[in-house]
């Protein structure tokens, strides 16, 4: 474990990597072994394809570099999340007359 520029530790964890690419999904999942990701953690996946042929599911086992966020990263990561949510808000819903 080491510490990162940004004020985050960095770790190895083992991952499973999920691609689907078929007619009903099209999908790639994570899973960090032992570890969960939080706002503002930055994750790598090492050695896991960037695609697959159309009607194929895969599953890959590989490593992952986990950076943790810093008290500054994690607090800017909630209030991006909040003001992308709030944007959503100020859609507006008309019947179509003017």
């Amino acid at each position: 474990m080491r510490q990162s520029p940004s004020g985050g530790r960095t770790f190895q964890v083992p991952c499973t990597v999920e691609i689907e690419h078929t007619a009903e999904s099209l999908h790639a999942h994570v899973e960090l072994e032992g570890v969960e990701a939080g706002p503002g953690d930055c994750v790598i996946v090492h050695g896991a394809p960037t695609g697959i042929p159309f009607g194929v599911r895969k599953v890959f086992h590989c490593h992952a570099t986990v950076t943790r966020a810093g008290l500054l990263g994690r607090l800017r990561a909630q209030i991006e999340g909040y003001l992308e949510l709030t944007e959503l808000y100020e859609v507006g819903f008309s019947d179509g007359r003017a």
